[in-house]
């Protein structure tokens, strides 16, 4: 009998793994019960019936027992006994088995190898500690904003779990796996913060062969190397790797590295310069000011330090005093002169 009881403990544990043992329990309970309600009951009694059996099983062993249907012998309810006691012990492996499914799941989204389920995204690829934290912050002000934080495979977990709208992608950042389990073919922005700038230019030739038309945006150590992102994909936005936050506003924003771009440039579309205000100038508010330069000389003034210190993008009342400096795009230098001349 020991031997016995061994072999079928042997074939339990290696057979009925997973889901199939709590359905192996029901399906001997069923019968078993079935087979015993058979003998207890008496002739004629309509519980033992294929067609009722198997509802008054599934209510009795679901422990709800409506009572539309029960034995009428002794015998019988001690059946009904074993089959609460096999039920409950059958609801309890299901759910064991389904809490272990879904930690498994969750252990595995944790690690970054399950495919996501996104379109319309933000897709991250490159993980910097501190860095793309701060990134991501940023990037998910905006609640509705879905990113997809791909890491190499030396991030083994997904670095930030408390982010709901962050989901994670660990593996080889330039391999087509990576880029179909972050659903690149379907994203809507992809940066990409590699680890140094022949890494970054991989990864965006797999980028640009995954889904061509994104909004792509790259950062690089030497700006030298964007003639050669451009030549895989004519639209991207390079950026300055030491520049973290022109990252963020061009996912967000496209085409505002650009605008930085233009305005820290000599030779672009216009230049940043700075003018004292001269005595008896008559535009005494900063939104008369923008006006008048806007009018007169096409530029456009973007802060103003007065008595109170620097305001970029002041009120467009706040008062523009003798002798404050006024920080204004233009294609030229105006000089002082110029702005009394033209009142």
């Amino acid at each position: 009998m020991p031997i016995f009881i061994r072999r079928v403990s042997r074939f339990v544990r290696v057979r009925l793994q997973g889901w199939r043992l709590p359905l192996a329990v029901a399906l001997a309970v069923f019968l078993t019960s079935w087979l015993a309600m058979t003998l207890v009951e008496p002739a004629g009694s309509v519980i033992v019936s294929p067609g009722t059996y198997w509802w008054y099983f599934l209510v009795t062993a679901a422990t709800v027992g409506y009572g539309d249907v029960f034995p009428g012998s002794t015998g019988g309810r001690l059946v009904g006994a074993y089959v609460i006691v096999g039920g409950i012990v059958t609801l309890t492996l299901l759910f064991t088995r389904l809490s272990d499914a879904l930690q498994s799941l969750r252990g595995r989204r944790l690690r970054g190898v399950v495919p996501l389920e996104l379109s319309d995204h933000l897709v991250l690829l490159g993980y910097w500690p501190g860095r793309t934290e701060r990134m991501l912050a940023e990037l998910t002000a905006e609640k509705h904003v879905q990113v997809a934080l791909c890491a190499w495979d030396d991030v083994v977990e997904n670095p930030v779990p408390e982010l709901p709208t962050v989901h994670f992608v660990r593996g080889d950042l330039s391999h087509d796996d990576v880029m179909s389990r972050a659903c690149v073919p379907s994203a809507r922005t992809v940066v990409i913060d590699g680890r140094d700038d022949n890494e970054t230019l991989a990864v965006a030739v797999a980028v640009h062969h995954a889904n061509p038309d994104v909004h792509l945006v790259a950062a690089v150590r030497d700006l030298e190397r964007a003639e050669n992102l451009t030549y895989v994909h004519e639209g991207i936005q390079v950026v300055q790797w030491h520049m973290p936050f022109l990252l963020t506003d061009e996912a967000t924003d496209p085409g505002i590295a650009q605008i930085y771009s233009d305005l820290m440039r000599s030779g672009g579309h216009g230049n940043t310069y700075s003018v004292a205000v001269p005595p008896g100038f008559p535009h005494p508010t900063f939104g008369e000011c923008q006006t008048w330069f806007g009018r007169s000389f096409q530029a456009t003034v973007l802060a103003l330090r007065g008595p109170q210190g620097l305001a970029v993008s002041p009120a467009w009342d706040a008062p523009v005093p003798e002798g404050a400096t006024l920080y204004y795009v233009a294609d030229r230098r105006i000089p002082p002169r110029e702005l009394t001349q033209r009142v």
